[in-house]
């Protein structure tokens, strides 16, 4: 038998000791996000990953916001993140701080995810494109690589926090 567990039994940190808390060496960069509530799911994806830094760029809404409440769930308030006017200031910004730019596309000599393999030591910051156009040409250019989810069914793309979520889950399995 199986008894879910209550709130109050997982041992979760309270928001001071995550701030206080290392992080992994990852960091989300959204590409003109439109849908407050995909930015939401990225807050709370970070927060259970334990990702350094989330960067807004764009289009993106930025806390406070209800919307975004609604999916992050407080997630907005115990990880760091900053807002970009121009997702190429995030990247700049983030090479010039020794992060390696990853950007999760469909683009010629991708890698999919699976064949991806971090190196240890080094950091990562993931950019995630807007819900119809991916991300920009711009940034994919500026990319150090593109990493791709395989897909097998008729649709084209996967929702935009889906891939939040198999990418931090897979690359956080490989560090």
């Amino acid at each position: 038998m199986f008894r879910k567990l209550l709130n109050s039994e997982l041992g979760r940190m309270d928001v001071e000791d995550y701030k206080a808390a290392i992080k992994a060496p990852i960091a989300l960069v959204l590409d003109n996000i439109r849908s407050q509530h995909n930015i939401g799911s990225a807050f709370r994806t970070c927060d259970a990953f334990r990702v350094e830094r989330l960067c807004l760029c764009g289009i993106c809404a930025t806390p406070p916001s209800a919307e975004i409440h609604k999916s992050a769930l407080g997630a907005e308030f115990s990880v760091d993140w900053s807002y970009y006017p121009d997702t190429m200031e995030a990247v700049n910004t983030l090479k010039a701080e020794g992060w390696t730019i990853v950007s999760v596309e469909q683009a010629e000599h991708s890698t999919m995810l699976g064949e991806f393999r971090p190196e240890s030591g080094r950091k990562y910051a993931f950019v995630f494109g807007n819900e119809v156009r991916g991300v920009s040409q711009e940034v994919v250019d500026a990319s150090a690589a593109c990493i791709e989810i395989p897909q097998y069914g008729t649709k084209h793309s996967l929702n935009v926090s889906v891939s939040v979520g198999i990418v931090l889950w897979s690359v956080l399995q490989k560090l």
